[in-house]
């Protein structure tokens, strides 16, 4: 008899590995067609378009359900942009600022609501009021009052040295490429902005409202943010993302300047005119100049929808619940500054550093010279997507093909299974 019962679990064991096996393969295949669909499409609206080369990604709690590249990263050679191709990401940087944020107030270097003036060696305030302090809160959701002047678009970019500029135009529309001899330290440059009397300092890099009331997107605030890191930590900006977010995710090909990269994966990027750019980077790296990959951004997705959920590895839960925690109130905001019909406005309701559209989305986006990218997920589904391109929006017609891009990155990734 006791065999006979062994035999009937053992066949009820197997009949039901058979049935999961049988689901598991239904399932992958279903996920193969759709896929390969997805990669048709998002190839036809490339070749019929005017994007010279981009990646797309989508990724859930359980990992990467899809990454690829379309079209060049070299118009000149006719590289193809593949799911490895890198390039900087814009201002979907300032996410890292946030989760580093939280992973040194973890580990003791520092708390959101102290005085920014307790790490820095040169003194902050809004002239319009001088008494009032800023915190880091503030600057991590974009309310200390400190402005993005004409100063910012004209000085803080760089190209890159030791680069041939033979038959490359260095001039830029709406971001000044400085030429290399240009480059300063970044504290350097913040305490000339921020303190007055200093080099750069003017009374409208700063806005007229009381630290903390009202909402205000600052690139600089956001760099100094970063700087605030180091001077908590002891460790510069770059080593603190490596140590605490890009090395325990294995964003192997992923860094913040040209050194600390495969340049030979790099895409070269393109003006509206598809003229070549120069490579180029910024004194105020942290606020926009990751260089990364889908692949390597697939995976930062992954571990963000994670730890949304409590489930991350690089943060503990109650740093993941004050990252993404809604700081602010319609209060901080000017009558119809919010667009509440926009499913990807991460403005919408800020959190640290990244931010929660009206319609249930999670992230960022980005743009510069040659550059535009968007990272969200969805709070129901749990679905990431991401697309990075490596030519100007400059016109409607390129605009109408990033958001068909996107489109149906979202639309597939309602299709494909867990």
């Amino acid at each position: 008899m006791k065999k006979i019962i062994i035999a009937l679990l053992f066949g009820t064991t197997f009949l039901s590995c058979n049935h999961k096996e049988k689901k598991n393969n239904s399932s992958s295949n279903e996920n193969q067609i759709v896929i390969k669909s997805l990669t048709a499409e998002l190839d036809s609206i490339q070749k019929n378009g005017d994007i010279i080369g981009f990646s797309v990604a989508i990724a859930n709690q359980n990992g990467i359900l899809y990454e690829n590249g379309f079209g060049l990263s070299n118009v000149e050679t006719k590289e193809k942009y593949t799911k490895n191709t890198i390039q900087h990401i814009a201002s979907v940087s300032k996410t890292l600022i946030g989760v580093s944020l939280m992973k040194a107030k973890e580990i003791g270097k520092l708390n959101l609501d102290d005085p920014i003036e307790n790490y820095l060696p040169f003194k902050v305030r809004n002239p319009n009021y001088p008494d009032e302090v800023i915190t880091i809160r503030h600057l991590a959701t974009h309310t200390s009052a400190i402005n993005d002047t004409e100063q910012y678009m004209e000085k803080a970019w760089v190209i890159a040295n030791n680069q041939n500029l033979e038959n490359i135009r260095t001039d830029y529309h709406s971001q000044k490429l400085n030429s290399w001899d240009k480059n300063i330290p970044m504290e350097d440059y913040l305490k000339g902005y921020l303190e007055k009397d200093g080099v750069n300092y003017q009374d409208d890099n700063f806005i007229n409202f009381k630290p903390g009331t009202k909402f205000n997107y600052s690139n600089i605030g956001a760099t100094l943010a970063a700087l605030i890191i180091e001077k908590a930590t002891g460790m510069s900006f770059d080593k603190f993302t490596a140590k605490y977010i890009l090395k325990p995710l294995k964003m192997n090909s992923t860094g913040w300047s040209l050194n600390d990269v495969n340049i030979s994966n790099h895409s070269r990027l393109y003006r509206d005119d598809k003229s070549l750019l120069p490579f180029y980077t910024a004194i105020t790296y942290p606020d926009g100049m990751l260089i990364s990959s889908s692949n390597d951004m697939a995976k930062y997705l992954n571990e963000l929808i994670k730890g949304f959920i409590g489930k991350g590895t690089i943060l503990n839960k109650d740093s993941y619940k004050e990252l993404y925690k809604e700081q602010l109130t319609e209060n901080h905001f000017e009558e119809g500054e919010r667009n509440a019909g926009h499913p990807y406005d991460g403005d919408y309701n800020p959190a640290i550093f990244i931010g929660h559209s009206a319609l249930g989305f999670v992230g960022h986006s980005g743009g510069d010279a040659g550059v535009s990218t968007w990272m969200y997920f969805n709070k129901k589904t749990l679905k990431g997507m991401y697309i990075v391109v490596n030519t100007d929006l400059g016109d409607r017609k390129k605009e109408q093909e990033y958001y068909a891009i996107w489109d149906k990155i979202v639309e597939y990734s309602d299709k494909l299974n867990n």
